[in-house]
């Protein structure tokens, strides 16, 4: 059980005075201070995140909040959050959760793949036991033995853009906007399938403001948008394992997307958008092979790789 709030500097250094006689040992990356008070940890981040983590984390949370952020906290119909984790109610991981997030933004080859999984309050133990509550440190051999539990034992469904309809998409679509029409998607979709059953809430693993969020869904044009009960922080794996099941999903068939499209290649296609990415896109060229239908072609990398061809 954990909470994450956002604080400013000078109330991040009022905190980590106050814990100053609590301090324990080894920090992790970014941290200045980790600190035990009973059996809660709480640890401060130069980025001025603080983590409560343990029993009573929310008690001692709520020290460091102000009364308005206080009653944000607590369960209301349609409450978004717009600093990670700080409108997250209390006990959120252990209601029944419809949650979404998406890979491959960022790599040159292969989809754009957003999913979407409903874990019921029943199902919240099997799951547990699965191991997928740190789902972004698991290894892709781990998580395809994973996907299969996920899929057959879990509403689901995933939206899966391969380069050839993101491209198509894209000129009229920035990424962010076609994030959110997938997670739209893919949300609605599993509402349907779960009805007349209703999640306790849904949480969308934030990569948008909001108001951001539901703008871009305007301009598109979508319909319906789903609005009732969201949720929005980053690192929503934290928060529940509904966006952690979510993430391995789209994990993995994101990883049997670009091996489906390596074997078309004829030669492992790298993930990322770093300089291997660019001589492998140049080798693709040089065969006489169409980027438009392995690689987000909008990216840097294809200006780079014609750059690099024999």
């Amino acid at each position: 059980m954990q909470t994450v709030i956002q604080v400013t500097s000078t109330q991040l250094k009022k905190i980590a005075a106050y814990y100053a006689s609590s301090v324990t040992g080894q920090k992790p990356a970014g941290a200045i201070f980790v600190a035990k008070k009973g059996a809660t940890t709480i640890t401060g981040y130069r980025s001025g995140k603080v983590m409560f983590q343990g029993a009573n984390y929310d008690k001692e949370a709520a020290r460091w909040l102000s009364p308005t952020q206080q009653q944000a906290s607590r369960p209301a119909t349609g409450k978004q959050a717009t600093t990670p984790g700080v409108n997250i109610p209390q006990g959120f991981s252990d209601w029944s959760v419809l949650g979404s997030d998406e890979v491959g933004a960022g790599a040159y080859f292969g989809p754009l793949t957003t999913a979407a999984v409903f874990v019921p309050k029943a199902q919240l133990a099997w799951v547990r036991q699965l191991g997928i509550a740190d789902s972004k440190t698991l290894t892709d051999d781990k998580m395809r033995q994973i996907a299969p539990e996920i899929i057959a034992n879990l509403p689901h469904h995933v939206v899966n853009l391969m380069p050839e309809k993101y491209n198509q998409m894209q000129p009229t679509n920035n990424v962010n906007q076609m994030k959110a029409i997938s997670h739209n998607f893919v949300l609605g979709q599993v509402l349907s399938k779960i009805a007349p059953t209703t999640p306790d809430a849904i949480l969308i693993d934030q990569f948008a403001q909001a108001s951001t969020y539901y703008k871009y869904l305007n301009q598109a044009q979508q319909s319906p948008i789903v609005k009732d009960n969201v949720y929005f922080t980053t690192k929503g794996e934290q928060y529940h394992l509904s966006v952690a099941a979510a993430s391995i999903l789209a994990r993995v068939v994101e990883l049997d997307s670009i091996a489906k499209l390596s074997q078309e290649a004829g030669l492992q296609l790298p993930i990322g958008a770093g300089r291997q990415a660019d001589e492998v896109a140049a080798t693709l060229l040089d065969r006489g092979l169409d980027l438009n239908h392995f690689a987000k072609v909008h990216f840097a990398n294809t200006q780079k790789a014609q750059k690099l061809r024999r």
